[in-house]
């Protein structure tokens, strides 16, 4: 148990509150992820996480952004070059789903939990991925306009996976997975490829 000066020697105090916090959705999805519960798993006072976080919506704000920089680090590791083609852009999609099924705890927190509006981090983390997207429809549709464009490429893909994630799709295999949503992508974008 720590003292309840000890936080005030902590090396960063932040970044392992939002590690204690990471590592508790892994093990729960979540559910017990409570400022006090971040504060035993990072071995300090009950209160000292409220120094950084104002409450629980503060804490998954930043949990979140994380959440959001490993997913745009995520994709663009699945597809380095600029996508050019419905293949690209399938592959990418692919790797937006699996994020979302390898790390669901993460892809719910970043999607489906109440966050705090203020939140800076979270909102430029989120600027970052959207950036990202226009910047995808802009090489793989050149002259098209990538605001709507971009929007349903997310639709579209954040859907799939949030279906996969849900049950209505089968994922008992990666394979199946990744067929259903390149034949989404091919279905919706393989025409528009020759004409944007």
């Amino acid at each position: 148990m720590s003292q309840p000066g000890a936080s005030y020697h902590h090396g960063d105090l932040r970044a392992a509150c939002v590690r204690a916090a990471r590592e508790l959705l892994e093990e729960d999805g979540g559910s017990g992820m409570s400022l006090r519960a971040v504060a035993r798993r990072a071995g300090v006072s009950p209160t000292a996480p409220y120094r950084h976080f104002a409450d629980r919506d503060a804490l998954v704000s930043a949990v979140a952004a994380q959440g959001y920089r490993d997913l745009t680090e995520h994709l663009a590791a699945a597809h380095p070059a600029p996508p050019a083609t419905s293949d690209d852009l399938a592959d990418i999609a692919v790797a937006y789903v699996r994020f979302a099924l390898d790390r669901p705890a993460m892809f719910r927190v970043m999607f489906a939990e109440p966050c705090d509006p203020a939140s800076e981090e979270r909102a430029a983390a989120i600027a970052a991925i959207s950036g990202y997207l226009h910047s995808l429809v802009r090489s793989a549709f050149p002259g098209c306009d990538p605001e709507p464009l971009a929007t349903a490429v997310w639709a579209l893909v954040h859907g799939l996976a949030f279906l996969h994630l849900d049950g209505k799709f089968d994922t008992s295999t990666p394979q199946q997975a990744a067929d259903r949503v390149r034949s989404a992508i091919y279905a919706l974008f393989s025409p528009a490829s020759t004409t944007p």
